[in-house]
């Protein structure tokens, strides 16, 4: 009798799965981009090799940043958005795991109830009242032949690394925002610096060229030209005072800070620029760029949703029983004769719904596509940060190096001038003159440096700044087809 009973069973079971709805072939599998083969141009190169490291910004050798930044990475308000993401998916993986498997579940309930007369069941229980109550104990095991629930754990597992890898992007990001408006503020302060020397430098031109004009030694013409280019300074110092104060409160707004946080910043020095541009991208830029690590989780997390929809397609089998007590007299309810047993299988045939599994498989399929459509263009996007900050670097030191050149030539001139001045071959105004156009060079070299940080800091953001993950290959067709 018992093999006959599983002989029946198999058969039932196979002529369920033969009547299941069929999975539809996957035709419109979109590539994804291989980036073994992503290399930059060979005319983008930096005086160094290299990706960046760590905690990149401690190479500029100012503390006022590294804690700038520490805190922006303990508290900043723009990384609790990516947090609460984190937790998100951390908990929807939580929940993943907890279904299927074994369950037990605990059941007591009483109910008073009259019987009908003429029901089923015949007098005295007909026409009476009785109170009924159960105790039972519930157990069910859900199998998972067909790997559903493993797929769905692998998907929530998928989206919770890619949280994690937003987070990491979320962090970089901030970190670089708040390395890029500080450097802005410095360079803004130091320029201000500058502008106050010009500003005393064409003061004491004007003055001069007022004296000279006084013993009729000069035209008016000259001394209302010095002014107006004094009053030309003053309106440029105006204009990037406000711009120190508006760099100051959208720094503050990155720490989400007080109006006190930045009391204590005090101008530093601009550090020198020391970038380095890796000699090759390819695999590695995957593992250092965690918007792209982000990008792979969630197509990894599609494929396993299409696994989901595919186990759909098959019966679902699984075992439940359960035993307790159960007695229309509440005082016989723990008596030995009161026990209940029951113990089977349930089958669910997905028998004619083909067009509804059929249409979800359809989604996570089209899903998929969308995601490593994403990725793929995440790639790309990836490689040209990467290329247009190596270019715009390259460009500035180019320029560094001319300017520096011109600068030179000023200062040699203003000695030279200052020469002539002991000598009495030269007026006080050649010497103002002089120095005038060292400081206009001095305010181009502090706003090349400036930019040349900014620049830094983008490549830096560009490589990853100096995040790694572990090496991981690119997905194969047999994985993309599922």
């Amino acid at each position: 009798m018992m093999k006959k009973t599983i002989r029946l069973s198999l058969a039932i079971i196979a002529i369920g799965i033969s009547a299941c709805a069929q999975i539809p072939p996957d035709r419109d599998v979109l590539p994804q981009q291989d980036l073994v083969r992503v290399q930059l141009a060979a005319n983008i190169k930096l005086a160094r090799d290299g990706w960046p490291a760590a905690q990149w910004w401690t190479r500029f050798g100012d503390a006022q940043l590294d804690q700038l930044i520490d805190r922006a990475l303990k508290q900043g308000p723009s990384l609790q958005v990516a947090a609460a993401r984190v937790a998100s998916a951390r908990a929807a993986l939580a929940v993943d795991r907890a279904e299927g498997g074994n369950s037990v579940d605990f059941k007591a309930a009483t109910n008073r109830q009259r019987y009908s007369a003429n029901g089923l069941f015949p007098p005295p229980i007909g026409g009476s009242y009785y109170t009924e109550s159960t105790l039972q104990m519930i157990v069910s095991h859900d199998f998972d032949w067909w790997g559903k629930r493993r797929a769905s754990i692998a998907a929530s597992l998928g989206e919770l690394n890619a949280s994690q890898a937003e987070y990491a992007q979320a962090e970089q990001t901030l970190a670089a925002a708040i390395a890029q408006g500080y450097f802005s503020l410095q360079g803004d302060w130091a320029r201000l610096a500058n502008l106050q020397q010009m500003r005393d430098a064409q003061g004491a031109l004007l003055a001069d060229q007022s004296k000279r004009v006084a013993h009729g030694l000069a035209s008016s013409d000259e001394e209302r030209n010095a002014d107006a280019a004094l009053s030309a300074l003053n309106k440029q110092y105006a204009a990037l005072d406000g711009q120190i104060g508006r760099e100051r409160e959208a720094l503050r707004a990155l720490l989400g800070a007080d109006n006190t946080a930045l009391a204590d910043l005090m101008p530093r020095a601009l550090p020198t620029v020391d970038a380095a541009l890796p000699a090759s991208l390819g695999i590695e830029l995957l593992a250092r760029r965690p918007d792209l690590q982000a990008a792979r989780a969630h197509v990894e997390a599609s494929l396993s949703r299409i696994e989901v929809a595919q186990a759909a397609f098959y019966p679902d089998i699984n075992l439940t029983g359960f035993f307790g007590s159960d007695a229309l007299s509440f005082d016989k309810l723990l008596n030995a004769s009161s026990r209940t047993l029951f113990i089977g299988p349930t089958l669910t045939l997905p028998l004619f719904n083909s067009t509804r599994l059929q249409a979800g498989l359809g989604v996570a399929r089209s899903q998929r596509n969308e995601l490593i459509a994403d990725y793929n263009q995440s790639v790309f996007e990836a490689v040209r940060e990467v290329a247009q900050a190596g270019i715009s670097l390259q460009g500035l030191q180019q320029e560094m190096q001319a300017q520096g050149a011109a600068t030179q030539t000023a200062t040699a001139t203003l000695r030279s001038t200052q020469a002539r001045f002991r000598q009495g071959l030269a007026d006080n105004s050649g010497v103002l003159g002089a120095q005038m156009t060292v400081f206009q060079q001095h305010g181009q070299d502090l706003q090349l440096q400036a930019q040349a940080l900014l620049a830094d800091v983008a490549l830096t953001k560009a490589l990853g700044g100096g995040y790694r993950a572990e090496p991981a290959s690119t997905l194969t067709t047999a994985q993309q087809s599922k």
